[in-house]
C-alpha cells in the first residue's frame, strides 16, 4: 500500500464521521491511551464530526467513561458484538476504525470480534497492534478474517507489515505503515527539568514508565544498579506506573513486592524510586524531560508497538531496550541501544557508557529526536485522515 496508496493520499478537507472500536480511557491500557491520543489529533483536523468511541468493557474493571463514549461492548458477552454491528449499520458513520489486539476481545484469542466485523456494512480500517511471528492456526485465521473484511490494514513498523505479507498472506496493496504517535516535546537537556520533579541536576535518572507487570523485566534494571552505582553513586532508577489492572486482579501486587524486596537485598533504597500511580500525560512528559535514560527491558520479543518507548524517542532520550520487534526497528541506526534480554551486566555497561561518553550520548539523543519528528500526533492523525478519506471515497465510487 505504501506504493499503491500513498501517492493518492493528500486530501485536507475532511468532513468524515468515524466510529472507533477500542479500549478507552480511563481504562489503564496502552491501546486505550493510544486511541484517546489519536482521536484527539483527528478531532483537531476534523472538527465538524468529532470521533465517536465504541468502547470495549472488561466487567472486572469499574470505570466512568467520558462523553465521547457512545456505545459499550462487554468483552465476554458474545451477543454484544452483534448488537454493536447493528448499531454501526444504523448509524450515519462513514467508516469504522478498529484497534486490534487479541486480548481486548472476548472468546478464545479474541474471536468474538469476528461477529462484529463480519456483520457491518461500513468501510472498516483495522490497526493491528500485534502481528505474531508464530501464530496458532486460530490466531492466524482470526487476523486473516479481520484483514479480509478490512479495506486497509495499518501497522506501526515495517517488520509488522512484512509479517502481514509473509506469514498471514495479506496483499501488499492493503497494508500501510503509520508510526505510533508522540506528543510534540521540545528538545532540551535533561538537567533543566530535574529540579522541577524534585531531583538534583547531578542525579543521573534512569526511568521506566509502564503498567507494571512481570513481562516488563524491571528486575534486571535493579540488578544492574550496583555496578552503575560503583561508577556514578548519584544514579537513580525511577519505576513509574501503577500495576497493570488485570495483573493486580490475578496476582495482586506480588511482582511489585518482589522488586522492592530485591531493592532492599541489594541495599539500593537510595537509588530506587517507586512512583506507584497511573500518571497523566502531562506528568509523563515532565518525567520524560528529566530522564537521562529511558529503558524498556521487556521479555516479550514479539512486541510490535510500545507507546512509552515511542514517547521517549519523541522526547530525544537515550533509550536502552531489549530486542523486541518495535525496539529493534525504531532504535536502529544509532537511535538507541539494544541489550540482550535478562542481562543486567549489559544494561549496566550501556548506562555507564552513556555516563562516560557525553558526545556519544548527544549523538543518540539527536538521532532519536530527529526520527521522532515523523511521529508527532498531528502528523499521524493527518495520515489516518487521509487514509480514511481515500477508503471512503473509493467505496463511494464503486
Amino acid at each position: 500500500m505504501a506504493r499503491q496508496l500513498k501517492p493518492k493520499l493528500g486530501l485536507t478537507d475532511f468532513n468524515l464521521k468515524g466510529i472507533y472500536i477500542s479500549t478507552y480511557i480511563p481504562r489503564r491500557c496502552g491501546i486505550a491511551t493510544y486511541t484517546k491520543d489519536l482521536t484527539n489529533g483527528i478531532n483537531v483536523l476534523n472538527p465538524k464530526y468529532l470521533a465517536e468511541i465504541l468502547a470495549m468493557d472488561d466487567t472486572r474493571e469499574t470505570v466512568e467513561y467520558p462523553w465521547e463514549i457512545k456505545y459499550h461492548i462487554r468483552k465476554d458477552n458474545e451477543k454484544d458484538y452483534l448488537s454493536a454491528a447493528k448499531y454501526i449499520n444504523r448509524s450515519s458513520c462513514d467508516f469504522v476504525s478498529l484497534q486490534h489486539e487479541y486480548g481486548i476481545f472476548g472468546g478464545e484469542d479474541g474471536q468474538y470480534i469476528l461477529k462484529l466485523v463480519q456483520n457491518i456494512d461500513k468501510p472498516l480500517i483495522t490497526t493491528f497492534h500485534t502481528t505474531l511471528l508464530r501464530p496458532s492456526e486460530q490466531q492466524k485465521s482470526i487476523l486473516n478474517i479481520i484483514a479480509s473484511e478490512s479495506e486497509a490494514c495499518v501497522v506501526m513498523i515495517k517488520e509488522a507489515a512484512n509479517r502481514l505479507k509473509k506469514i498471514y498472506r495479506i496483499k501488499e496493496d492493503k497494508i500501510l505503515t503509520i508510526h505510533h504517535g508522540v506528543p510534540n516535546i521540545p528538545f532540551s537537556p535533561s538537567h533543566f527539568f530535574k529540579p522541577q520533579i524534585g531531583y538534583s541536576k547531578k542525579d543521573f535518572l534512569i526511568g521506566a514508565i509502564n503498567l507494571i507487570a512481570p513481562n516488563k523485566g524491571l528486575e534486571y534494571v535493579i540488578k544492574a544498579l550496583p555496578q552503575i552505582k560503583s561508577v556514578y553513586p548519584n544514579v537513580k532508577f525511577l519505576m513509574i506506573g501503577a500495576t497493570h489492572p488485570l495483573v493486580k486482579i490475578n496476582e495482586d501486587e506480588h511482582y511489585r513486592h518482589k522488586l522492592k524486596k530485591l531493592v532492599k537485598q541489594l541495599d539500593l533504597e537510595a537509588n530506587f524510586v517507586e512512583i506507584n500511580e497511573y500518571i497523566s500525560l502531562e506528568n509523563l512528559i515532565s518525567y520524560l524531560k528529566a530522564l537521562d535514560v529511558y529503558i524498556t527491558p521487556y521479555l516479550d520479543r514479539n512486541q510490535t508497538s510500545s507507546g512509552t518507548l515511542a514517547y521517549a524517542i519523541g522526547a530525544g532520550k537515550v533509550c536502552i531496550s531489549t530486542p523486541y520487534i518495535y525496539a529493534n526497528e525504531t532504535l536502529a541506526q544509532d537511535r538507541g541501544i539494544i541489550v540482550p534480554q535478562k542481562d543486567e551486566k549489559a544494561i549496566a555497561y550501556a548506562v555507564v557508557n552513556i555516563i562516560k561518553k557525553p558526545t556519544f550520548r548527544e549523538k543518540i539523543e539527536k538521532a532519536a529526536y530527529q526520527y521522532g519528528r515523523k511521529m508527532i500526533w498531528e502528523h499521524v492523525a493527518l495520515e489516518y485522515l487521509n487514509l480514511f478519506s481515500y477508503v471512503v471515497n473509493k467505496k463511494k465510487s464503486k
